[in-house]
């Protein structure tokens, strides 16, 4: 059997999901050791060689940002896998043609506060990377127009430093100065990425559940599941 290769934005979620929980656990797993060992000659050693003492004191800051990542990078991947909890007692009543029917319902109403999600995190976003925000209520209608107090690029996280090598883009957010800490509009744009991402696997999912390849829009019973193959191969061992 050929194994269905992998879409780039497939290859993208996987290995950003992978990367933000490895390095969740270096930094959480360096900070620990960091902490134990400060009185210690390696801690001595940090401490005079490296200014570290005690601890990264960016850390925590760092490994919350790295979890929002985590989090709005699942959400749209486990709309694709198929992996969201969800009750489907009522849902169950019906037969599969109908059942279908709801899903798609559900989806549509998914897809609606996508679109929502969407304008949000691109609003918020576009406060701190000076970029036009959208006007509208609901739903987009256009962009406002930029006034110079609207640019606020100049905003920086709290304990994170500025990595050296995005100095470069000082002159094109900062009017050119150093950057003391990480600006904001970097952690930030995982806002309206993370909801395009979830807007594009509601979208699919609704197709699937449009042309058949797909029955729903959440998984139930995975631990019913689990039982009924356990006891059947229980049964089948006793056989």
């Amino acid at each position: 059997m050929i194994a269905k290769k992998k879409s780039f934005i497939d290859t993208l979620e996987e290995t950003a999901i992978a990367t933000i929980l490895g390095l969740m656990t270096l930094i959480t797993f360096a900070n620990v050791v960091l902490r134990y060992t400060a009185s210690t000659g390696f801690g001595t050693y940090m401490k005079e060689t490296w200014g570290i003492n005690g601890g990264l004191i960016w850390g925590l800051e760092l490994t919350s940002i790295l979890f929002s990542w985590l989090v709005l990078f699942g959400v749209s991947y486990c709309v694709k896998i198929t992996a969201h909890l969800g009750v489907d007692s009522v849902i169950n009543i019906f037969r599969m043609p109908m059942r279908r029917k709801l899903a798609m319902f559900a989806t549509a109403l998914s897809i609606i506060y996508a679109l929502l999600l969407l304008k949000a995190g691109w609003d918020y976003y576009a406060n701190f990377a000076n970029l036009p925000a959208t006007t509208g209520h609901w739903f987009p209608t256009g962009f406002e127009e930029m006034k110079p107090t609207s640019y606020r690029g100049w905003y920086e996280v709290d304990r994170v430093p500025m990595p050296e090598w995005l100095r470069f883009i000082e002159p094109l957010m900062n009017e050119g100065e150093a950057y003391n800490k990480l600006p904001r509009f970097i952690p930030y744009v995982i806002l309206p990425i993370g909801a395009a991402l979830l807007l594009f696997r509601l979208v699919q999912a609704f197709m699937g559940l449009a042309n058949g390849t797909r029955d729903t829009l959440i998984v139930s019973h995975e631990a019913e599941d689990d039982v009924k193959e356990v006891a059947a191969k229980a049964a089948a061992q006793e056989a």
